[in-house]
């Protein structure tokens, strides 16, 4: 029997992309789809898979979350967070969340399969850069303890506003509220102990994660 995945990202063409590069495989098929995490959750619950394929970024909650909640309704189902976000910005916290693998968008076909086929063999899936950036992380953790405060959505927001992005700009891309956004704004600035957007975004450059 074939891997059976599901796909779980709310750009169709991006989904379609992701089936021809499975189909191209003779042991893994994609049977079912989610554009967003509440579609996700509720076809876990209800279905049998072999793996999912996640984005972090989709409408509603943040992947991450869902990803949590994911493995808290079927524990052994193994997760490649497939997403446009550099390694450095999320993928730890996606290993940490559950995750079996983490690929950028922008990786060529051949770590795709590369990562589907280890994880379907119950194995996880780091990259060469991933692995260096961890050994970094691990020997220099300046700022590391602070970030961990963060839940995975305000993690998110912090990196958006740091990428220069305005309260309703990121209002809109996460499809929240302003005053949801801006409070978030609040609980990172608290967190880190900073001012303003300013001491933030430096921060973040100094870590690396943008």
């Amino acid at each position: 029997m074939p891997t059976r995945i599901l796909v779980a990202d709310d750009h169709a063409i991006f989904r379609e992309g992701l089936k021809m590069v499975v189909a191209s495989t003779v042991d893994m098929t994609v049977v079912d789809e989610a554009v967003n995490t509440q579609e996700l959750l509720s076809k876990v619950q209800s279905n049998d898979y072999d793996m999912v394929v996640l984005d972090i970024s989709m409408p509603g909650r943040n992947g991450l979350d869902a990803l949590v909640e994911m493995k808290n309704i079927k524990p052994r189902l193994p997760v490649l967070v497939l997403s446009m976000h550099p390694e450095e910005q999320y993928a730890l916290r996606a290993y940490k969340s559950g995750a079996s693998g983490y690929l950028t968008k922008g990786s060529p076909s051949k770590d795709l399969l590369d990562a589907l086929q280890k994880i379907s063999m119950g194995k996880k899936y780091v990259s060469a850069a991933l692995a260096e950036s961890l050994v970094t992380v691990i020997s220099d953790p300046n700022g590391q303890d602070l970030l961990h405060s963060l839940s995975n959505r305000e993690y998110q927001v912090m990196n958006l506003i740091a990428s220069g992005k305005t309260v309703g700009k990121i209002a809109v891309e996460l499809s929240l509220s302003v005053k949801t956004v801006s409070t978030y704004r609040a609980h990172i600035l608290r967190k880190l102990n900073m001012k303003n957007n300013a001491e933030l975004t430096r921060f973040v450059i100094e870590n690396d994660m943008l």
